[in-house]
């Protein structure tokens, strides 16, 4: 098998289950923002910052939909921005199940 098409195997074996209807490329470039952006403020491990511990079992309470329109829309008198400007819907949908997913 050429070393091209193993390589895009195991990429794809590392996707996520929530990458499901994104363009190829798309659910890593949304992963890299989650750790980069996010983890800015977040904490690099998403436990907390400036910003609150992000990780699944913290987001328990919370609905993809309603998690999804945090990240579009912000939270208004706190440092969480708007990522409306930068992110279609679709992204933070998938940030959103991203974000609840348990790995464990």
């Amino acid at each position: 098998m050429p070393e091209r098409l193993v390589a895009l195997l195991l990429a794809a074996a590392t996707v996520p289950a929530a990458a499901s209807g994104l363009p190829p490329g798309r659910a890593a470039e949304l992963e890299t923002l989650v750790r980069q952006d996010c983890g800015a403020c977040h904490g690099i491990t998403l436990a907390g910052g400036l910003g609150s511990d992000i990780r699944p079992a913290a987001l328990a309470a919370r609905t993809p939909e309603g998690l999804a329109a945090v990240i579009l829309d912000g939270i208004p008198g706190t440092a969480m921005p708007p990522w409306r400007p930068l992110i279609s819907p679709e992204d933070a949908d998938w940030i959103a199940r991203y974000l609840l997913e348990d790995e464990e």
